[in-house]
């Protein structure tokens, strides 16, 4: 991983409470100052400064250990504000050093630059406001900034900390080449991304496997566990497959496997479905996978279907037609910005890492299943029924078993080369199952 600094601040410290003061001091001058400016001047000297001064206090007071250094939206909207007047009277150098300092202070907060930086570029935009507004809310802010940084800290325990443009579920992938960056942007939906692989799986090392787990006393282990703990597995050594489109931005979920499957209450076809939500770690072994499968199914079948996203989706079905084509954008549009809140997520189908659907309860072979434009899960996995053939081998005709899989991939979280490469290790490990008695040796991790 490239060296990146994390920042934060903490509460307990006095700085922190005298910043918030003077930032909130400063919202309220505006109020006092600007609240009786045309309709234009009260948003840009009144509504908008003071909003973004009250989240930049809200934020020093409540979770500058967690969101303070991972967003500056707060500073790009003051930063906005001043440069627009500069802008409409056509003073060219006050426009670009509100730019510019808003693109220092990002790249700052990012860690891709010290945070001493910070008290020059404090003190220049102090020299600024001086020679240019020079009224009481700049100062108050400004200083509010100033007094904050002896309270500032940094990270010391060598893990990854959410930083600016990250989202709750998954970390920005900052390092792709320039044209995977861009990929989103000229293919924005899923549908229009994806690619289909089919493969026939000869299961006998997999079904011998099965009977002697069963023997061990893992009563009910499947070949639906298998696969599931392959590819767990498959991830540990590939991770790029964990990674997602959102914003048309590229993610990766890091070592959070979030597997998604329909279930049945009871096999007839009056029988409602949910669809269960399971997450697995790099260091599953076949065991883990197991356990944590069967207790999201066990919960999944002895709770009330009104629970989890079937409630959320029955509100959502009393909104009439055009308020709940409103709702869906409005959810939609929360999710392109990774505003959705964290138990929607949980309980949303359409966010995770894959995507599992069996058939063989169906008897029938597995269908290539679409992606979601909705959500984040970037592959669909189908499997069917056990199918017989009788192959022919050094001169004998030999009976075999073969397990049909279907994937639905988006294309643009990693190039093909790489799924092919991750896909041949799956195929391997199913040849060799044994492999998921144990973590894995090493777990690689993703690119920064």
């Amino acid at each position: 991983m490239e060296k990146i600094i994390y920042l934060y601040i903490s509460k307990k410290n006095p700085f922190v409470w005298l910043s918030a003061l003077c930032l909130l001091a400063s919202a309220a001058a505006r109020v006092i100052l600007f609240s009786q400016m045309e309709q234009a001047g009260l948003w840009l000297q009144m509504i908008l400064p003071g909003l973004a001064s009250v989240l930049l206090a809200v934020m020093c007071l409540l979770s500058g250990e967690e969101r303070l250094y991972k967003t500056a939206i707060p500073v790009w909207i003051l930063g906005l504000c001043y440069a627009w007047w500069p802008l409409h009277t056509c003073d060219v150098a006050v426009f670009m050093g509100a730019i510019l300092f808003c693109i220092a202070y990002t790249a700052i907060i990012d860690g891709r630059w010290h945070r001493f930086g910070l008290l020059p570029l404090y003190l220049a935009a102090l020299c600024g406001i001086a020679f240019t507004y020079r009224r009481l809310p700049d100062y108050l802010w400004i200083t509010g900034l100033l007094i904050l940084l002896p309270a500032i800290r940094i990270h010391k325990d060598g893990s990854y900390h959410p930083t600016w443009g990250d989202r709750s579920e998954g970390r920005r992938i900052r390092s792709m080449p320039p044209m995977a960056l861009v990929e989103p942007y000229l293919m924005p939906n899923r549908t229009g991304s994806s690619n289909l692989f089919a493969e026939a799986i000869e299961i006998t090392q997999v079904e011998e496997y099965i009977r002697c787990k069963r023997r061990e006393g893992m009563t009910g282990v499947g070949i639906t566990h298998v696969l599931i703990a392959a590819y767990v597995r498959m991830i540990a050594k590939y991770p790029a497959i964990n990674r997602f489109i959102a914003g048309q931005k590229i993610y990766s979920r890091g070592n959070d496997i979030a597997m998604c499957m329909t279930v049945k209450k009871e096999l007839s076809l009056s029988a409602p479905d949910t669809v269960i939500k399971v997450h697995f770690s790099p260091h599953d072994t076949i065991e883990d996978v197991f356990k944590k499968f069967n207790a999201a199914v066990d919960e999944a079948k002895t709770t009330p279907l009104d629970s989890g996203m079937d409630n959320i989706a029955a509100v959502l079905a009393y909104i009439p037609g055009p308020l709940l084509k409103l709702a869906v954008w409005l959810l939609r549009a929360l999710d392109y910005f990774g505003l959705l809140p964290a138990f929607l997520l949980e309980v949303s189908p359409f966010h995770g890492t894959v995507f599992f659907t069996s058939m063989a309860s169906l008897g029938i072979r597995p269908v290539f299943h679409h992606l979601y434009d909705f959500g984040t899960i970037p592959v669909f996995c189908a499997f069917g029924k056990k199918r017989r053939v009788e192959e022919p081998v050094n001169g004998e005709i030999v009976k075999r078993k073969y397990l049909d899989v279907t994937f639905n991939l988006d294309d643009r979280i990693c190039d093909g080369f790489y799924y092919a490469s991750a896909l041949k290790y799956l195929m391997r490990i199913l040849s060799h199952p044994e492999m998921l008695d144990l973590p894995p040796e090493q777990v690689e991790q993703d690119i920064p």
